[in-house]
């Protein structure tokens, strides 16, 4: 993996995990489908006068010259109807888990992923797999404070983590052949329209609790939404889809260490265990294999879907 795709992946755990803090917050003053609603469209908006800008100043490259208007429209919609369908079931099942197991099932994408992988013929090195397994024993000591049942909120948050399994999986293979800025906006804007009738039908907004949660809304909407989803589009692009998805779990771990700053909470020594765990088994997956696997990693284009 380019350091340039790292840091862009890391940036986007980063925002999203202290995005947690401002989602938790808006949580409590506004409906699941008006806060993902409002903030996603938020995050489009933000998005149009950067792809104006590009269109008219930024030069075009050669690759950007093979873009398809074809890919462009479907990997739009497919990530923004599994992204709207993640969100969704993830907030559902919200109420009725606590944060800390949402957040580790969510986080199971990282087993799913490899695991689909093998079926879309995505050769993973055991390396890897070693970093996924003690990356998910971290998130196991992060996220979970008490004994582990299983309710029905589980099941839908479950759900979610499938959904952003394949979320990742499609943009491993659009990222390269599109515009991620514009693809990234398209998915603001489908998940943003699909929770408004929703939002619509079975919640009542208001305008003062919007007034009220603000900042949340912005926050969640400019930084999460428009900016970490546009790096991850492009955090992305020819990189093994199974190292992205282990750097941008670091979220769990951002979320924490945001807890402890901004809300002052206190970190356990079983929470920095696991977040030693996770930073941990990120470092193993960047690790240069054989020079076998360097040359395989090295054909994006054959790897994709």
């Amino acid at each position: 993996m380019k350091t340039k795709n790292a840091i862009l992946l890391l940036i986007t755990s980063i925002i999203w995990g202290t995005a947690f803090v401002a989602q938790a917050a808006g949580a409590k003053i506004m409906e699941p489908f008006t806060f993902n609603g409002i903030r996603c469209l938020l995050g489009g908006v933000a998005l149009l006068p950067v792809i104006f800008f590009n269109s008219k100043f930024a030069p075009k490259t050669e690759e950007m010259k093979g873009y398809k208007k074809k890919d462009l429209l479907i990997g739009g919609t497919l990530c923004g109807l599994l992204l709207f369908s993640a969100s969704s079931v993830q907030q559902l099942g919200m109420s009725d888990t606590t944060a800390g197991k949402a957040g580790f099932i969510t986080a199971f994408y990282i087993v799913l992923i490899p695991i689909f992988g093998i079926f879309l013929r995505k050769k993973t090195t055991w390396k890897v797999w070693v970093a996924v397994m003690i990356a998910f024993i971290g998130l196991y000591f992060l996220c979970i404070k008490g004994d582990f049942t299983v309710s029905r909120g589980d099941i839908f948050v479950f759900a979610s983590a499938i959904f952003f399994s394949c979320h990742v999986l499609v943009i491993d293979h659009f990222s390269p052949k599109v515009d991620g800025i514009k693809m990234a906006c398209m998915q603001c804007f489908i998940t943003g329209f699909l929770s408004l009738p929703i939002m619509l039908i079975f919640e009542t907004p208001q305008i003062a609790d919007m007034k009220q949660g603000w900042f949340s809304l912005l926050y969640a909407g400019v930084f999460s939404c428009s900016i970490a989803y546009t790096l991850q589009i492009l955090g992305q692009k020819n990189v093994d889809p199974v190292k992205s998805s282990l750097i941008m779990s670091l979220e769990s771990v951002f979320s924490v260490i945001g807890g402890v700053i901004i809300l002052h909470e206190t970190l356990t020594g079983r929470e920095l265990l696991g977040c030693i765990l996770m930073f941990s088994a990120t470092i193993l997956a960047q690790i240069p294999g054989k020079v076998r696997e360097k040359k395989t990693e090295a054909e994006p284009c054959e790897q994709n879907l």
